[in-house]
């Protein structure tokens, strides 16, 4: 028996569940009971993140306390993962005492090994509200292109990113009030110490996706930076320990102590079920000499793959921690094919999907979208319907409706005392030895691609021997009960593979099927000379007016909840595009045109930029290494190293002329241009594209 502890990532006690959310607790849960089901031990625990500069905000504009106010949120998580089947053992918050330990003892340990270090930091502060400012507490106008209203880490009309001191006219979201600069001293965890571990790390015993691993290798390219671990009062957090008594307080930020939140809320789990049955010891899963006797998986998005798979397991083993076993990342939640809406009703919460439909409708969905790649998922309401329909209730569920009559009112509820299919039966029994391998390998599509193939079989033989047409004929009496008993067997089968992801459901049929246990271990002992119980409807089908009412709660919803403070949608953006648009001479007169058959020789391409450094001996030139969907990077000299910092580029997508001759320079072949706009002589704005742009698709 394996011992497992799991995590999902922590949710933000600033607001609602959303379907987003429950796509990852969800997947987590599935595994959990897979793996609990195949008899071993298993841990699920999970915490509110509660501390940071937002929530504090938060709480204030509620008139509470920030405790009041992470409180209030935990109990509505806590109730919507409920309506969803989530089966947290534990279920807790970063702001207690366990927390507040771990933190202070990991920083503690990794300060004492060298690996803490402080430095003077000029930021924005707000002089009414007497705080620090974060970037997406500032605006101001684009210092590219003029745009009022940016926020201070990049222009959403023209694309350029820029450091918050940029801005022109910047003033305090907070307040309105124009922020002044102050210095003031952070402390760093020096990450760039453990690039050896972390490089080893992160390709070792298959602890990482190999398409996260191949991510982070950018990052280990481009040259691992020092971490940021500090914030300034007031701030709604741990303060950090032993600094000096005439420093003004210092804060863990949040990103410090959110991951750590994992371990409080096991310790917390190993404290209440202390001097129990069902006890467990902490050390058994977090000393760093028990890494290979138990294991620990982190469940998380794609987004915050560089805080799990660097930062975390680099301050583990820098404070003398175990490392997790595995870091499963998934991709984000798309809602017929578009980033969830609220305009269009499609940014869904919980309790608004509760309120309208069965949460197992949805856990069975996603569990067919879901994989172990990193892939976006795609809710699309008319498959999602037609899906559940199809497979739960016209599938799944059928085969008892069609069977368990003829049993009860026939037999009184008795099976055979033998398998009038023993064949048919073995293959559906050794299937699960392939479903059981697609959960534990989170392949859960392929598995439910199984099960569903398992109920194909069990409705083509029932369709081949119409047991309600034999009912019909004289001396047929045993057939039937045969046929019919075979059938509810292969349903009994379907119940044990379906049960980590309809739990509700299959415990309904338990009881209909008059067993004890749903284990995959279960399966191998078939019901001969077994009574059931009077079957019950297990399902109801998805009805379309449902989906629409759903939709239109949740545009309600936000016509309900919507504050001057909520983060802008598209429209400012698209009305400030406009009024630069105005701002054309569309008159002017054009004389030097080119032929369409000139501007299609050029081709440009979609290119991610995986590196971006000085080139020595060159005081005008940047040094690009790009992927442009080919086999090689390219390397690309740009004359705009007056205008850039190389970390300022560096992941963007950009555009690339790739079939310019590659021109050979003293520092190297350049092998494209990287398009730009404005004037050379005073500023140019490296062209960057949306992250949804796919690399090497050619411009058009």
């Amino acid at each position: 028996m394996r011992e497992i502890l799991v995590t999902s990532a922590l949710p933000y006690a600033n607001g609602d569940i959303h379907l987003g959310h429950l796509l990852e607790h969800i997947q987590t849960d599935i595994w959990t009971r897979a793996m609990k089901a195949q008899g071993h031990q298993v841990t699920l625990v999970c915490a509110d993140d509660a501390h940071g500069t937002a929530i504090m905000l938060k709480a204030k504009d509620n008139g509470i306390t920030p405790e009041e106010q992470i409180a209030t949120v935990k109990a509505s998580h806590e109730a919507d993962f409920a309506k969803f089947l989530i089966d947290f053992d534990n279920y807790y918050t970063t702001h207690s005492e366990e927390n507040k330990h771990f933190s202070e003892l990991i920083y503690r340990r990794l300060r004492d090994s060298g690996h803490i270090s402080t430095r003077d930091v000029e930021q924005l502060f707000d002089p009414e509200k007497q705080l620090f400012l974060a970037d997406r507490f500032v605006k101001g106008t684009c210092p590219e292109c003029d745009s009022p209203d940016q926020y201070g880490d990049n222009c959403e009309v023209c694309g350029t990113t820029y450091d918050a001191t940029d801005l022109k006219n910047p003033y305090s979201t907070l307040s309105a009030a124009t922020p002044v600069l102050k210095t003031s001293k952070h402390y760093f965890f020096d990450l760039p110490g453990f690039e050896q571990f972390l490089k080893d790390w992160t390709r070792s015993d298959n602890r990482l996706q190999v398409s996260v691993a191949n991510k982070l290798q950018e990052w280990f390219d481009a040259g691992l930076a020092s971490w940021d671990i500090s914030r300034d009062g007031p701030y709604f957090g741990f303060q950090i320990p032993d600094t000096p008594s005439d420093e003004p307080d210092k804060y863990f930020y949040v990103w410090l102590d959110a991951p750590v939140g994992y371990m409080a809320s096991f310790k917390n789990l190993c404290d209440k079920r202390a001097g129990t049955d069902n006890a467990l010891d902490f050390d058994r899963y977090w000393a760093q000499e028990n890494e290979h006797k138990t294991e620990v998986y982190h469940f998380i998005g794609k987004d915050i793959v560089y805080f799990h798979a660097l930062f975390w397991p680099a301050m583990l083993a820098g404070s003398e921690f175990r490392t997790p076993t595995g870091v499963f990342a998934h991709g984000f939640l798309m809602v017929n094919g578009e980033k969830m809406s609220k305009s269009r009703g499609t940014f869904i919460k919980a309790q608004t999907y509760a309120k309208h439909l069965h949460p197992e409708y949805l856990r069975y969905y996603f569990a067919s979208k879901l994989s172990n790649k990193v892939e976006d998922i795609n809710l699309d309401f008319e498959d999602f319907m037609q899906k559940v329909n199809s497979d739960l209730v016209g599938k799944v569920v059928n085969i008892a409706s069609r069977s368990a009559g003829f049993l009860v009112k026939k037999y009184d509820g008795m099976l055979t005392e033998v398998c009038a299919e023993p064949r048919l039966l073995e293959d559906m029994t050794k299937t699960g030895e392939e479903i059981a391998a697609a959960y534990e390998n989170r392949e859960f599509s392929r598995a439910m691609r199984l099960i569903m193939q398992c109920a194909d079989k069990a409705n083509e033989y029932i369709d081949e021997k119409k047991p309600w047409s034999l009912a019909k004929q004289e001396g047929t009496e045993q057939e039937v009960q045969e046929v019919c008993s075979v059938a509810i067997n292969i349903f009994r089968q379907l119940m044990v593979y379906l049960a980590p992801v309809l739990p509700e459901l299959t415990a309904n049929a338990k009881e209909f099927l008059n067993i004890d246990s749903l284990s995959f271990a279960s399966r191998n002992e078939w019901l001969l000379g077994h009574k059931i119980n009077k079957f019950k409807p297990l399902m109801q089908r998805i009805e379309e007016k449902d989906i629409a009412a759903m939709v239109e709660d949740s545009k309600a919803s936000l016509a309900v909840t919507a504050t001057p403070t909520a983060t802008p949608d598209v429209e400012p953006a698209a009305k400030n595009s406009q009024l630069a648009a105005e701002d054309i001479d569309i008159n002017a007169e054009q004389t030097d045109y080119i032929g369409i058959d000139d501007f299609a020789k050029v081709e440009m391409k979609v290119a991610h930029v995986i590196a971006c450094n000085y080139v020595e001996g060159a005081d005008k030139l940047l040094q690009f290494t790009l992927d442009v969907g080919e086999a090689q990077p390219r390397n690309v000299f740009s004359g705009i190293r007056k205008f850039y910092e190389p970390e300022q580029l560096l992941d963007k997508k950009v555009i690339c002329v790739t079939n310019l001759t590659p021109r050979k320079m003293k520092f190297g072949l350049s092998e494209g241009m990287v398009l730009s706009t404005g004037n050379p002589k005073t500023q140019l704005t490296v062209v960057t594209l949306p992250d949804n742009c796919v690399i090497g698709d050619i411009l058009a």
